[in-house]
């Protein structure tokens, strides 16, 4: 029997990542919209869905940091990421099973853990297999399928809740882990014997994240990552009524457009950005994601009608393709050679939430009392600052530039 060929074997891992990308973005599509509507649904009060859904924003800001660290740590990374795989279905299965109080929070909790684990680990893998000189166009590629996936389970278990029920949302996201599953075991594949593991688990002891923040660059790319959720995340929360009460009966007809259209311009930019990235550098992509923040804040305050609004979300599918290639990807050139990648993955991830719970808070506060061109305004002016911020601290770190 031939012997496979080591390029064969590692285009083999490269496409099982792609397909455990798509895989674990639709089993988490089920975990977004779709629950306070399952739960509405179950005659849930509204105070009862905002509870347990700020139960699942908490843990999962709680999760992030240890959660890297444990990625980290372990030479067993296809375990770990197994492991949270199954977790998330569990997760999902749970809500389908069991829709009462305590459950409902234990699986919300659950995929929270699981979602802190999934992030940094699949980044490590990438990293794995392919080293750090192809990881923009493997994060790219990433970022790609992971948007296919999103955009598909969305639609899938759109037709699933209309047609069937709500419930079946949840029986598909726990039945879709088992590809995922799958995935990972041809997308994980073990490195020959030899070839060194760039992101081999530190040998010296467990540090605290404050050691990393020392690094001047570090800690303004935290707070580049904090600013970019603080401007970006309340928009379309802040959008929605607004948007719902001029749609009329096309309402989820333009929110079901607001999410794929993004989800279509990541797809078709990621592996652009990620090849961009090797030859130009990070830094002026980060300026131009960055800079659609406050342009797309503007717009929202300026333009009423939803069907035109449409367009503008083109704006979030930049912002978002250039975050989600560059996040991954600067961390990795930040702490190069010091085995704690994962560990800088947990930080921003910690720093992401952080923002984006901060933006729901402060926009929907200033959208309640001076209306919600005032709150777009505060945004875009977030988003201006966040701009500047890049252009101000951030440095280019792509390992040949900074040599």
């Amino acid at each position: 029997m031939t012997t496979p060929s080591r390029v064969a074997v590692r285009r083999r891992a490269e496409h099982g990542l792609d397909l455990l990308n798509g895989f674990i973005a639709a089993v988490q599509t089920g975990f977004g919209a779709f629950v306070p509507v399952y739960l509405s649904g179950l005659a849930w009060t509204q105070v009862q869905i905002g509870l347990v859904l700020s139960a699942q924003t908490l843990a999962s800001m709680a999760f992030q940091i240890p959660g890297g660290a444990l990625v980290d740590a372990t030479h067993r990374r296809r375990s770990l990421l197994a492991a949270a795989v199954a977790a998330t279905g569990l997760s999902a299965a749970i809500l389908a099973a069991l829709p009462f109080r305590l459950p409902v929070l234990l699986a919300l909790v659950m995929q929270a853990a699981a979602g802190a684990v999934l992030g940094p680990g699949i980044a490590a893998l990438s990293l794995s297999l392919v080293g750090q000189r192809r990881l923009g166009e493997r994060l790219g590629r990433n970022a790609r399928y992971a948007s296919i996936g999103s955009a598909l389970g969305a639609a899938v278990m759109g037709g699933c809740a209309t047609v069937l029920s709500e419930r079946a949302v949840f029986i598909l996201a726990a039945l879709l882990a088992l590809p995922a599953l799958w995935a990972l075991r041809h997308g994980a594949a073990r490195r020959r014997q030899g070839e060194q593991d760039v992101v081999a688990p530190p040998t010296e002891p467990a540090v605290s994240p404050l050691v990393l923040l020392r690094d001047r660059r570090v800690l303004a790319f935290v707070a580049c990552v904090l600013m970019f959720h603080l401007s970006s995340a309340a928009i379309l929360a802040v959008a929605a009524p607004e948007l719902t009460r001029v749609s009329g009966t096309r309402a989820g007809l333009v929110i079901a457009a607001f999410i794929i259209v993004p989800q279509i311009v990541v797809a078709w930019l990621s592996p652009l950005v990620g090849r961009l990235a090797e030859r130009i550098g990070r830094r002026p992509l980060l300026l131009v994601g960055w800079a659609s923040l406050p342009a797309r804040a503007i717009l929202f305050a300026v333009v009423g009608n939803p069907v035109a609004l449409v367009p503008v979300q083109v704006l979030e599918g930049v912002a978002s393709a250039a975050f989600g290639v560059l996040l991954p990807l600067v961390a990795a050139d930040l702490t190069r050679g010091t085995g704690r990648y994962n560990l800088c993955m947990g930080i921003l991830g910690l720093a992401g939430a952080t923002g984006a719970a901060l933006s729901t808070t402060l926009a929907g506060t200033v959208a309640e009392f001076w209306g919600r061109t005032a709150s777009f305004g505060v945004l875009a002016t977030l988003g201006l600052a966040a701009t500047l911020l890049v252009l101000a601290a951030m440095p280019e770190t792509r390992p040949a530039a900074a040599a």
